[in-house]
């Protein structure tokens, strides 16, 4: 099928005309988070993140997400790698949050220098109640004009274990009366004890928040386009905001698009989890689940998905989309590479008494109809 040109590929090429990039300079990540199995859904991100380095000559890192340790596993790490490859796809590196964390805490004691980040109590329910409202501004935190020698210190102690979960955060200094409430002070750090990490076991109890160390890695890696799905354009300016303050001679854009939303069907890993961790579904891989395992168990291809995902196309508003399209596109990569076989499901004994016992005839039929490089066989 075709490729189609998407607003994406109109900003490179934009960028590319104007001389900020040139070809082979484009690089994007994906960069999955390993508590579950890839359903179609993430597919559609997979493919415009792999898809979009592949039409410039550029590279795509696979970055795991696993800044929390509470809900990652291995498991799911082996499964995301082998759907991708499944796909097509091959990544140039294979990195991990987890290894920039030693970066992501130097970069948060930097802002804390520079009076743009703080060690905050209060609890969840008091934060959020100091943030305000869509319609109201947030209240600064009685914590917020704490010196840096006091933030340097309880920081430290925040890395040393001291603290117990939610006693303490780090929050960025920014605007508690934002229009956007992702700028009131967003937290930064957490802290998670007693909970081993997959990659780094018991070396860190204090984690940095995605909107944190998401842009720190684009940036190190030098990632030109981070694309994500649209719930992360009001995430832009906090993005941003991480990328300068942090002092990155390397800026990268994010541009955001439409999630993959079908018809009947649960698009959320959470409950997808749900539904195994209860034993609801026989696994990650039932044929019931829309994940990318379950549709390959079904007898989807790779081929039929991005012909599925290139029809869907990529769009800035959210949509709706018929899952019949889906299994339109399977048929019609079944029918066009299918060899043909023929069948008798249910047998009906038939006894001919006009013909030799000892006698068998063969009739030549061809694999499949309209391709005769697919040869024929003996029936």
């Amino acid at each position: 099928m075709a490729e189609k040109s998407n607003f994406i590929q109109d900003f490179i090429d934009e960028e590319i005309a104007e001389g900020k990039y040139k070809y082979g300079d484009i690089q994007t990540r994906f960069p999955p988070e390993p508590n579950g199995y890839p359903h179609i859904g993430h597919a559609k991100a997979l493919f415009i993140d792999f898809s979009t380095a592949e039409k410039y000559g550029g590279k795509c890192n696979l970055r795991f997400d696993d800044t929390n340790p509470t809900k990652e596993d291995t498991e799911y790490v082996d499964a995301i790698k082998e759907d991708i490859r499944w796909l097509g796809f091959e990544w140039d590196k294979c990195c991990y949050g987890s290894s920039y964390f030693g970066i992501c805490y130097d970069l948060a004691v930097k802002l804390i220098k520079k009076e743009l980040a703080y060690v905050c109590e209060l609890s969840k329910d008091e934060m959020r109640e100091y943030r305000g409202t869509l319609t109201e501004p947030g209240k600064n935190s009685p914590y917020r004009d704490r010196s840096v020698e006091e933030n340097l210190d309880l920081f430290e102690r925040m890395k040393k274990g001291e603290f117990n979960d939610g006693e303490k955060t780090l929050r960025a200094k920014i605007d508690m009366t934002s229009p956007n409430l992702n700028m009131r002070d967003p937290v930064i750090y957490r802290i998670i004890k007693n909970i081993p990490h997959h990659q780094t076991g018991h070396e860190w109890c204090i984690y940095p928040m995605y909107d944190f160390a998401h842009p720190i890695q684009d940036a190190v890696e030098g990632v030109t386009h981070s694309l994500c799905s649209l719930e992360y354009e009001a995430h832009r300016p906090l993005y941003n905001w991480v990328v300068d303050n942090c002092e990155f001679e390397h800026k990268p854009r994010q541009i955001e698009f439409a999630r993959l939303n079908l018809t009947n069907t649960v698009m959320s890993k959470r409950k997808l989890r749900e539904l195994v961790e209860n034993g609801l579904v026989d696994g990650w891989d039932d044929p019931r689940m829309p994940t990318l395992c379950a549709l390959r168990r079904r007898g989807y291809t790779p081929q039929s998905i991005k012909n599925f995902l290139t029809r869907a196309g990529i769009a800035k508003t959210d949509s709706m989309i018929d899952y019949a399209l889906l299994e339109y596109c399977i048929r019609e990569e079944l029918n066009e590479n299918a060899p043909r076989r023929i069948a008798v499901l249910d047998p009906v004994k038939v006894i001919v008494d006009n013909y030799p016992e000892d006698k068998t005839e063969f009739f030549t039929l061809p694999n499949h109809p309209a391709k005769p490089e697919m040869g024929n066989r003996q029936a």
